[in-house]
């Protein structure tokens, strides 16, 4: 049997928190709603509803709770391109893990939203 080397680099955290996807097409941007499973500075996987190709760019939105910021609340922006697709089943449910490697993000603290 072979060892399985992790080739991560980034730390990652277990947390599930809801995460709004943006798929963007040719001619419009479909929206999903789901859940985090993990998430790290270069990536993260999260399962939806509907099947996204591998390969796909993807826009990523999650609020971060001031528990784990250890301040306040923060909201992350990201861009990313989906490197896995897995079929899962939850609570007798297909549903779809997403990993995606994050390309870009930006982090807007709570106070900066509330002057916007």
């Amino acid at each position: 049997m072979g060892i399985m080397t992790e080739r991560r680099t980034a730390r990652r955290y277990d947390l599930t928190l809801p995460v709004i996807v943006r798929v963007p097409t040719e001619h419009s941007v479909e929206r999903q709603e789901g859940n985090t499973r993990d998430i790290s500075t270069r990536g993260l996987y999260f399962v939806i509803d509907q099947n996204v190709e591998a390969g796909s760019e993807l826009d990523i939105t999650f609020a971060l709770p001031a528990e784990i910021t250890q301040g306040s609340e923060v909201s992350v922006r990201a861009s990313g391109r989906v490197v896995r697709v897995e079929r899962r089943i939850e609570d007798h449910i297909p549903r779809m893990g997403i990993a995606t490697r994050i390309e870009r993000y930006h982090i807007i603290r709570a106070e900066a939203r509330g002057q916007a």
